[in-house]
């Protein structure tokens, strides 16, 4: 997964203003208790980003 799908997905499913901010804020145990910028700025592959972030906010599998 690209970086660009990664936020066309964010943005999908929390907004395109709302994604940017819970991706600086939100921290989520799976990427070692980072936010997801951190993850991705530490050179987390946006798809195991995705599978936290998928994970956390609950979103149906047919979304992963």
């Amino acid at each position: 997964m690209r970086h660009s799908e990664f936020w066309a997905r964010m943005e999908h499913h929390l907004g395109s203003s709302y994604a940017t901010s819970w991706a600086s804020q939100q921290s989520i145990a799976a990427l070692g208790n980072r936010t997801v910028d951190e993850a991705l700025e530490a050179g987390v592959p946006p798809q195991a980003v995705w599978r936290a972030v998928h994970a956390v906010l609950e979103l149906p599998a047919t979304e992963r």
